[in-house]
C-alpha cells in the first residue's frame, strides 16, 4: 500500500509588547511623582482548577475556581504603562481579560480589570476500544446494536447527513475476521442512541467493485474496497465518493477515479462517472469548461468541499496527471451534480507543481497552492473554500510537510495565501493553551482532521508532522482558527509528538481525557455542532497501531 506520507513561543496577550516597550521608554517603570497603586478586578465563570494572571510579565496572582474577585499583591508605579494578561489557563477552560486590562498610564488604584472564563471544550470517549487492531463486529446488516463497531482502520471516508447521523465508509484496517486490508463497508452512527449500524458493503477485506450500469442505481452495486477516498454530501442528502486507492471491477488494486453516489433513502449505490478500471489518467479539457468527457485522474488523499451553490470541489491528492505520470497534484476541479460534468478550474495538468504564494492576504490570479496530498479542507458560511497543510511542494520546490493556509473564492476564481509558511517542515508555535495570538501556528503536517463549527471557526486535529520541538511523529493537538481575527488558538492535546490517549471512563466527560496522537482518522460535525473523531493509525492507551475509538468534542458557545 502507498505510504501516507524547537521553536517554542510564549505569547501573553495583545498589547504586552507595546506595554513593555513603553516601560523601557519611561525608565523601567519609575513614576514622576513617586506614587504607586494597586491593581485588582473581578472574575466570572471559573469552575475548575485555577488561572494565573500576570502584570507586565513580572508579578503573578493565582486565582482559584469559584472566586469572584482577585488582586495582585503590592502596588505598582504611577504613570507607567500596564498590561494584565493570562499566564496559565485552567484545565478545560479558557480565561480572557476582557476589560481594562491594559493602558498607557496608571493614574490611580485600578479595580475594574475583568476576567471571563468559559468551558472551551472537553473530549469524551464515546465508543470503540482503547486497545489496538480490533476487528469489526458487524451484527445484522441494517440493524443497530450496542455490540456493533467498525474494525480499526485509517483513511476511511465520512459524511454527516441532514438528520445529524454520522456515516463511515471503507479505509484500510481490520474486517470481521481480523484480517488486515482495504475495506468497503458502509456504517451509520446515531449520536442520539450511541449505536452503530452496518448498512452496506462487505464484512471482508479487499473486495472488488460491482459497478453495474453507469448512472443506474441497483441493490447489488457497491464501490470496491479502498482507502483515502474523497467524500461530499449534497443538498438532497446523498453521499458522494471519489477515487482513493483500492480495488476496481476486475480485482486489480491501484489508483481509482470512479465517482459514486449513495442514497440513504433507497440504500443503493450508483456509479456516476469515471472508470471501472484502476490507474486512469486525467482528461482536463478546456479550463473552466464543463464537459462530459472530462474526469480527474485517478488519485488518493485529495481534498473535497461542497460550496453554497451545491457544486462538489476536488483538489490535488496523489495520482495520475494528464500525461500518465504519477505524483502529487494541485489541480482544482468542480463537479455539477445537475449535469453530471466535471470542469477543470485551477492548478496544473502535470504533477509536482511548486506553490505560487504571492503576497500574504492578497488574492491574485497567479497564486496557487503547490501540489500536495492529505491536506485539510473547510467550506465557510459564504461558500469560500479553505485548504491547509498536507505533504507536497513548497514555494522552493522542496517536498515535505506543509502548514500553509489558503482561501479560494469561487466568485472570483482566485486563491489567497492566508497564513503559515512558504517552506516545508515548519515546527509548531503553540503559545499559551487556550489563548489566541498572531504568532501561533500549527506545525507542518499531513492527514490531519478538520471541522467547521456553528460560529464559523476552523478546527484542526492531529495528523503526522512537526511538533513544537522540531520532532516528527503522530500529533494530537487540537487547534481553532478564527476567520474574523485570523489567529490560531491551541485548544487541547500536547505540543509534542506521539502522545498516548487518555481515555477515562467511556461516556464520561473529563478534563483529562484526550485522543492519542494519530493520522488519517475520520471526522464529522453533528447537527448540534459537536466534533466527532474516529480511528486512524497512531497511539492508543498503550502502544501504536490501528484504532477504532470514537470521540466527541463540544466546542464552546
Amino acid at each position: 500500500m502507498p505510504a501516507m506520507h524547537t521553536l517554542r513561543a510564549t505569547v501573553r496577550g495583545a498589547g504586552l509588547t507595546t506595554a513593555l516597550l513603553a516601560l523601557v521608554a519611561c525608565g523601567g517603570g519609575s513614576s514622576s511623582n513617586g506614587s504607586s497603586y494597586s491593581i485588582s478586578g473581578t472574575i466570572s465563570g471559573l469552575t475548575t482548577g485555577s488561572v494565573v494572571l500576570i502584570y507586565n510579565d513580572t508579578t503573578t496572582v493565582t486565582v482559584a475556581a469559584g472566586a469572584t474577585t482577585w488582586a495582585f499583591s503590592g502596588t505598582f508605579p504611577a504613570d507607567s504603562s500596564y498590561a494584565v494578561t493570562v499566564e496559565a489557563q485552567p484545565a478545560g477552560e479558557l480565561c480572557e481579560v476582557t476589560g481594562d486590562g491594559s493602558g498607557t498610564t496608571l493614574t490611580g488604584n485600578l479595580t475594574t480589570v475583568t476576567v471571563v472564563c468559559s468551558d472551551y471544550g472537553q473530549w469524551t470517549w464515546e465508543a470503540g476500544l482503547d486497545t489496538l487492531n480490533a476487528g469489526g463486529v458487524f451484527g445484522t446488516q441494517g440493524a443497530a446494536a450496542a455490540t456493533n463497531v467498525p474494525g480499526a482502520r485509517y483513511g476511511a471516508s465520512s459524511w454527516t447527513d441532514s438528520a445529524g447521523e454520522l456515516w463511515l465508509f471503507g479505509g484500510y484496517g481490520y474486517d470481521a475476521t481480523d484480517a488486515l486490508g482495504a475495506l468497503n463497508d458502509l456504517w451509520r452512527y446515531s449520536p442520539g442512541t450511541g449505536l452503530w449500524s452496518w448498512v452496506s458493503g462487505g464484512n471482508a477485506d479487499n473486495a472488488s467493485g460491482i459497478y453495474g450500469v453507469e448512472g443506474t442505481a441497483a441493490a447489488n452495486n457497491v464501490p470496491g474496497a479502498r482507502y483515502s477516498a474523497s467524500s461530499w454530501i449534497d443538498a438532497s442528502g446523498n453521499l458522494w465518493l471519489f477515487g482513493g486507492y483500492g480495488y476496481d471491477s476486475t480485482g486489480v488494486i491501484g489508483y481509482l477515479d470512479d465517482l459514486w453516489k449513495f442514497s440513504p433513502a433507497s440504500g443503493q449505490w450508483t456509479w456516476v462517472s469515471g472508470g471501472d478500471m484502476a490507474n486512469g489518467s486525467g482528461i482536463y479539457g478546456t479550463q473552466f469548461i464543463a464537459a462530459s468527457g472530462n474526469v480527474p485522474g485517478a488519485r488518493y488523499s485529495a481534498s473535497a468541499w461542497t460550496d453554497a451553490a451545491g457544486y462538489l470541489w476536488l483538489f490535488g491528492g496523489h495520482g495520475y496527471d494528464a500525461t500518465g505520470d504519477v505524483g502529487n497534484l494541485n489541480d482544482l476541479w468542480r463537479y455539477t451534480p445537475g449535469t453530471g460534468q466535471w470542469a477543470w478550474v485551477s492548478g496544473g495538468e502535470g504533477d509536482n507543481a511548486i506553490g505560487v504564494y504571492g503576497t500574504q492576504g492578497t488574492a491574485a490570479a497567479s497564486s496557487v497552492p503547490g501540489a500536495r496530498q492529505a491536506a485539510n479542507a473547510w467550506t465557510d458560511s459564504v461558500g469560500n473554500l479553505w485548504l491547509m497543510a498536507g505533504y507536497g511542494d513548497d514555494a522552493n520546490g522542496d517536498v515535505g510537510y506543509l502548514n500553509d493556509l489558503w482561501e479560494y473564492r469561487p466568485s472570483s476564481g482566485e486563491w489567497t495565501w492566508i497564513s503559515g509558511d512558504k517552506a516545508d517542515n515548519a515546527s509548531g508555535v503553540y503559545g499559551i493553551q487556550g489563548t489566541a495570538a498572531a504568532g501561533n501556528l500549527p506545525g507542518a503536517r499531513q492527514a490531519a482532521n478538520s471541522w467547521i463549527d456553528s460560529l464559523g471557526n476552523l478546527w484542526l486535529f492531529g495528523g503526522v508532522g512537526y511538533d513544537s520541538t522540531g520532532g516528527v511523529g503522530y500529533l494530537n493537538d487540537l487547534w481553532k482558527f478564527s476567520l474574523s481575527s485570523r489567529q490560531w488558538t491551541w485548544v487541547s492535546g500536547v505540543d509534542t509528538d506521539n502522545a498516548s490517549g487518555v481515555y477515562g471512563s467511556q461516556g464520561a466527560i473529563s478534563a483529562s481525557s484526550v485522543p492519542g496522537a494519530r493520522q488519517a482518522a475520520s471526522a464529522w460535525t453533528d447537527s448540534d455542532g459537536r466534533l466527532w473523531l474516529f480511528g486512524g493509525i497512531g497511539e492508543g492507551a498503550n502502544g501504536n497501531g490501528y484504532l477504532n475509538d470514537l470521540w466527541q468534542f463540544e466546542p464552546p458557545d
